[in-house]
């Protein structure tokens, strides 16, 4: 079986810069290719055991989703998985289907398993994320802010609900109902709350009834648009949350013709629904969350200190109408 020293003698290098080729740290591009090519001639495999006994990690990191079927996530997590490949890195998928209980299994597997570090959307508070500071595993947080002192990489949803909302005020609209997700949920209430805090500057309306909380699937988004439309007296327009709620909306006004009410839908539309050129579409752009993230965490896991860095990723334009993209709606 070959050895470190018998790839750093074909590649005419030191054992150190053969080890800095594994690690992914910076080495001289004519030496890691050299290295590289010595690698492949003589089937080196490294003792990954050894190197995480010696390291006090592995050479894995734990990616924590609410949802991975929601094409958000999925979006997310490509950008992760593009940067930790680079990095030498590989990813372990979790999904919690937003349970707070199932999160701490897998972030205390993360601990157990000496993986190198975490990149969580968090399901609910949880205190294993200090815990795993304290032991100096890199943790980032992503999409859903939370209070510990911990990387994160997020979005102003305030701003994104009322940039959105605006939209819809700035078409005309004037009774504006507002579909988002549970109230346990930071980026629910906190899009909900630019929706109200919008309406009150343009000196709009935001009655109870026209605010719905669901989950944050397509069956939420459809369940909360039929009953607004049932109301006595039903919204002109309705602003949802995040992209499934507004696939949700979208199937319910094209089921019942409704081709007037104008629909406002914070998220990339994951797959056609319906014809969407009057829709106010503002997008996220996940993989550029999940790229920002995983960069974070390679820092810490390569050993950069400092404090814990926050990310906000920059609000889109409003566009009227969304790309088309081929596939049916599962």
């Amino acid at each position: 079986m070959a050895r470190i020293v018998d790839v750093a003698a074909l590649a005419g290098v030191s054992t150190a810069t053969v080890s800095r080729v594994l690690n992914g740290k910076a080495v001289r591009a004519d030496l890691e290719k050299a290295v590289r090519k010595a690698i492949d001639e003589l089937g080196y495999t490294p003792n990954r055991t050894a190197r995480s006994l010696r390291r006090q990690h592995s050479e894995v990191i734990a990616l924590v989703l609410p949802d991975i079927e929601n094409p958000f996530f999925t979006s997310l997590a490509r950008g992760v998985e593009d940067i930790a490949q680079e990095a030498g890195l590989s990813v372990v998928l979790c999904n919690t289907d937003e349970d707070p209980d199932k999160q701490e299994r897998y972030l205390r597997i993360a601990d157990d398993e000496n993986m190198a570090g975490v990149i969580v959307a968090p399901a609910g508070p949880s205190a294993l994320l200090r815990h795993l500071t304290e032991r100096e595993r890199a943790v980032v947080v992503v999409d859903r802010a939370v209070p510990d002192d911990v990387d994160q990489v997020t979005f102003d949803n305030l701003e994104l609900g009322r940039r959105a909302t605006r939209a819809l005020a700035e078409r005309g609209f004037r009774r504006i109902a507002c579909v988002t997700g549970p109230e346990s949920t930071p980026t629910a209430v906190a899009r909900a709350q630019g929706w109200r805090e919008e309406l009150a500057e343009a000196g709009l309306p935001a009655p109870e009834d026209l605010l719905v909380h669901v989950n944050f699937r397509v069956d939420g988004g459809e369940d909360a648009m039929t009953r607004l439309l049932e109301l006595a007296t039903p919204p002109d327009a309705v602003l949802a949350t995040n992209n499934l709620v507004g696939v949700g909306a979208l199937r319910v006004l094209s089921a019942t013709d409704q081709v007037d009410l104008g629909l406002g839908i914070i998220g990339d539309l994951p797959f056609v629904t319906s014809p969407v050129d009057n829709v106010s579409l503002l997008q996220l752009r996940p993989r550029e969350m999940g790229l920002s993230a995983a960069r974070m965490l390679v820092q810490r896991i390569r050993g950069e200190a400092g404090p814990a860095r926050q990310i906000v990723q920059p609000t889109q334009p409003v566009r009227l109408g969304a790309p088309r993209e081929s596939g049916p709606a599962r």
